[in-house]
């Protein structure tokens, strides 16, 4: 991994500056830019930010729109492993710029190619059938690079299925990382049973002959937003709101995903907040800010979080890094530029590549 860092804090005069003022500015160094720039904003964005996105979605679509977007620069507003992903997937003209650069994914710190590497290692003692890697999009691209040297694919929350799919008919057993909560839901949504699907804790493996018997092993990591959702969230929800439909996120513990109506991804929430007829009401289970901003979207739906949860790594972007990121670009000094050593993005580009193919 190669990361040419900027400025870590924006300058003072952009943290003393208004909201009016900085909606001002950055539409004006915007227009200038033109199609010289692209941003990408991730739904778990704020307000401020989406507001100024050429693209917005899930982590599947903001892949694919990476790899198709013909701009000189991409700006990603999002977390670190998605401006990864872009640098990954776009011509080797183009730059990728990360506003704030330090906002990471937690669950993508809780696997790296050490890791995953001893854990395959240990596996292959028990399974005498190929292992198919898969890896969710929150990851590394070390640990991409891994899964893709070993014939697996990345996968999203909005695709897990199919690719899980894809990888059992290939005849193997199946290492999931870094989501235990989402490759459990998905596993067991296809018919496999809890006694052929085990967990690694990658700070203290159990033995190897431990999973002998399991069809799909999940790492031990986890999403402290759709982790905090409590079988008390969705009990207090059904009481205050008798008739309301709950969906989650996959990444919700399976207790909480079984104890709502649906599950689904980003878009495949939003998608069911559409959908409903007007006068519905939806209790959704995942970031505040896309909740929020979905509830102001359909206001003739009632649309209640099912308790409030932030991403602070998300939230770690705000206007002023946005704006100084485009001076940047437009006075000719980049900030922030995101790039990926060409071994290992070779190698997660092969694992992405199946996930879009």
């Amino acid at each position: 991994m190669s990361v040419e860092r900027g400025i870590g804090k924006v300058p003072e005069r952009y943290r003393h500056m208004r909201m009016e003022d900085l909606v001002r500015e950055t539409e004006r160094v915007r227009a200038r830019l033109g199609d010289q720039v692209a941003i990408l904003g991730h739904h778990y964005q704020r307000d401020e930010i989406i507001r100024f996105a050429d693209h917005t979605g899930d982590s599947l679509e903001l892949s694919r729109k990476a790899a198709s977007v013909e701009a000189p620069y991409i700006v990603f507003c999002g977390v670190y492993f998605m401006a990864e992903t872009a640098a990954i997937l776009c011509s080797p003209e183009q730059r990728v710029i990360q506003p704030v650069i330090e906002a990471l994914c937690p669950m993508a710190e809780m696997a790296s190619r050490k890791q995953v590497s001893a854990a395959w290692d240990a596996l292959s003692t028990v399974w005498d059938e190929p292992i198919i890697p898969i890896t969710y999009q929150n990851s590394n691209a070390d640990v991409k690079a891994f899964v893709g040297e070993r014939g697996g694919a990345v996968c999203t929350s909005s695709n897990a299925r199919r690719i899980l799919d894809w990888a059992f008919s290939r005849g193997g057993r199946v290492l999931f990382t870094p989501d235990e909560h989402l490759g459990t839901n998905t596993a067991l949504e296809m018919g496999l049973s809890e006694s052929e699907v085990g967990v690694w804790n990658p700070l203290a493996p159990a033995s190897p002959e431990t999973f002998s018997e399991c069809r799909m092993v999940v790492w031990k990591g986890f999403c402290s937003v759709h982790t905090g959702f409590t079988l008390e969230d969705v009990a207090r929800a059904r009481a205050e709101h008798p008739g309301a439909r709950i969906v989650v996120h996959p990444e919700c513990p399976r207790p909480i995903v079984l104890a709502s109506d649906a599950s689904g991804s980003t878009s495949q929430i939003i998608d069911v907040v559409a959908k409903a007829p007007a006068g519905s009401t939806i209790v959704v289970g995942t970031e505040c800010h896309m909740v929020d901003r979905l509830a102001r979207q359909y206001a003739d739906k009632e649309i209640i979080p099912l308790a409030r949860r932030e991403c602070g790594s998300m939230g770690l972007t705000r206007l002023e890094h946005l704006l100084f990121a485009l001076e940047g670009l437009a006075s000719g000094k980049a900030h922030n530029i995101v790039a990926v050593d060409p071994d290992t993005a070779a190698g997660a580009r092969l694992a992405l590549e199946r996930m879009l193919q």
